[in-house]
C-alpha cells in the first residue's frame, strides 16, 4: 500500500466531534513513552504528522489523520505514568473507552508495547479488556533495535508465554522500529487486508 496523501484532519475531545463521513478507522494506542507518535511518523513516511515529545502523555486528544482521501489513521491519547492528575487521567481513560466501545467507523486497534519491558500490568489489564469486549486488534512491539536478536527472541516468547495464561488463541505481535521501519510493510499490510475485507 502507497500512502499518497496523509493530512491532519481534527483533535477531538470525544467521539461526538471525531469526523462524520463514515470512512473506516485504524487506531493506535500505548502506554505513555511507547514510542506511538515516531511509529505513526514512520508508518507515514512523513516527519511531524505526529507530534513527537520527550514528555510522556503528550497526546490528550483523539487526532485523525486521513490517508489516501479513504480511511483515517487515529492517534489515541496514551495510558499509563503520565504526569497529570487523577481527574484528567480519569477524563482521558473515558475518552479512550468510549472511542473504543463506541466508535463503528474502527476497523482496529493497534496496541504499542515497548519490547525492552517485562509484561506490564497496565498493559496486560488493557488487553484482556479488548479480549473481554470482542474488539480486534494487534500488537505493535516497539523500539526493537534497541535490542538484539537474541534478546528480541527472549522478550517475545516471554510476552507470549505471558499471554498464553489467559488466551487460547494468542494475538498477532508485530516487531516494529522507528528508526529502522521494520514492520511497517506488515502493518500497512494489515490495513489493506482489513479494508479489503480479507481480514
Amino acid at each position: 500500500m502507497n500512502l499518497l496523501r496523509v493530512k491532519f484532519i481534527s483533535s477531538s475531545p470525544g467521539i461526538a466531534s471525531c469526523p462524520a463521513d463514515g470512512m473506516p478507522e485504524f487506531a493506535f494506542i500505548g502506554r505513555s513513552n511507547v514510542g506511538k507518535s515516531s511509529l505513526i511518523n514512520m508508518l507515514t513516511s512523513r516527519r511531524g504528522v505526529a507530534k513527537v515529545s520527550s514528555t510522556p502523555g503528550k497526546t490528550r486528544l483523539i487526532n485523525h489523520f486521513l490517508v489516501n482521501d479513504s480511511w483515517y489513521l487515529v492517534d489515541l491519547p496514551g495510558y499509563g505514568f503520565a504526569k497529570i492528575s487523577q481527574s484528567e487521567r480519569k477524563k482521558i481513560r473515558e475518552m479512550i473507552d468510549t472511542y473504543i466501545l463506541n466508535r463503528e467507523e474502527m476497523r482496529c486497534l493497534f496496541v504499542l508495547i515497548d519490547s525492552r519491558l517485562v509484561p506490564q500490568k497496565n498493559d496486560l489489564d488493557f488487553l484482556a479488556r479488548l479480549g473481554e469486549k470482542g474488539i480486534p486488534f494487534f500488537i505493535l512491539f516497539t523500539k526493537i533495535d534497541k535490542l538484539s536478536a537474541v534478546e528480541l527472541q527472549k522478550s517475545l516468547a516471554r510476552y507470549k508465554k505471558r499471554l498464553s495464561h489467559t488466551w487460547e488463541e494468542l494475538p498477532l505481535i508485530v516487531p516494529t522500529s522507528a528508526k529502522t521501519k521494520e514492520g511497517r510493510e506488515i502493518i500497512l499490510g494489515i490495513i489493506e487486508e482489513v479494508l479489503e475485507g480479507r481480514l
